[in-house]
């Protein structure tokens, strides 16, 4: 059977840097803090994971801030909705992508888009909103978009060997570059990463900050890399989000420690 994501997971240097990260999130999961309080962490992890992603769309605020409630801009909202989404969305993601990805949208692009188009594929000739996270140049046409995001729904539908790291890079990398929605594409794509590592077996509980990690690393270069379509530029990517994992989990183990402290 044809299994492309095999062949991803088998360029230059990824099997070294997925399992790098593998092992990093292995130890994640083994911190005494997590036999009590797993749940807190996740959700203090899913809130610096919102933060880091809204920042990356262009959005800085302040952590307490964010605590408090005291943050009105919509970008940060969409962040912080589709995060807190994904714990319902789970048993959703392997079945029905499309209907996952719809609804990210929804919540995401709520205040920032109109009603009509929350959830919806862009149509032919709008013009997608720029954010600093996804300046790529001129996205592909809404009918580029559209066969891309169906053979996207199919890599998600059917089974491959591959780990769940190549397949969290390449939904992530595909949903930012193709920008499907027109806006808030980047939180969407961020979102959908985390998801596939959770649904598909590396973090089942949610605890890895991988957002936080792409804000530590060149992430406009390694989409960069990977818009090119060389092994090369694929491999680069693959191995960034591998990296940003690894950074997460450091984000992760520093709120375990704190936890620990009291």
């Amino acid at each position: 059977m044809n299994d492309p994501l095999a062949a991803v997971a088998r360029l230059s240097d990824v099997p070294e840097a997925v399992e790098a990260a593998r092992a990093a999130v292995d130890r994640l999961y083994r911190h005494r803090v997590l036999r009590r309080a797993s749940p807190a962490v996740s959700a203090e992890s899913s809130l610096r994971g919102a933060r880091a992603s809204a920042a990356l769309a262009g959005v800085t605020v302040p952590l307490d801030a964010l605590r408090r409630d005291e943050v009105t801009d919509p970008l940060v909202h969409g962040a912080l909705r589709a995060s807190a989404e994904l714990g319902r969305l789970g048993a959703t993601w392997r079945k029905a992508p499309r209907q996952v990805l719809a609804r990210l949208h929804s919540v995401a692009s709520a205040g920032l888009a109109p009603a009509e188009s929350l959830g919806r594929p862009r149509p032919q000739g709008l013009p997608v909103e720029g954010t600093p996270d996804l300046d790529l140049g001129e996205p592909p046409t809404a009918d580029e978009a559209a066969a891309r995001m169906d053979a996207l729904v199919g890599l998600l539908e059917t089974p491959t060997k591959a780990p769940a790291i190549v397949l969290a890079a390449v939904v992530h990398a595909e949903l930012a570059v193709l920008r499907p929605f027109g806006t808030a594409d980047g939180i969407v794509a961020r979102a959908a990463e985390r998801l596939t590592l959770v649904e598909y077996g590396l973090d089942p509980k949610s605890l890895v900050a991988v957002e936080v990690g792409h804000g530590e690393l060149p992430y406009l270069e390694g989409l960069r890399a990977y818009l090119t379509g060389t092994p090369e530029g694929v491999s680069q990517w693959v191995r960034q989000c591998a990296s940003a994992i690894t950074l997460g989990v450091r984000e992760t183990t520093a709120i375990c420690e704190a936890m620990q402290r009291g």
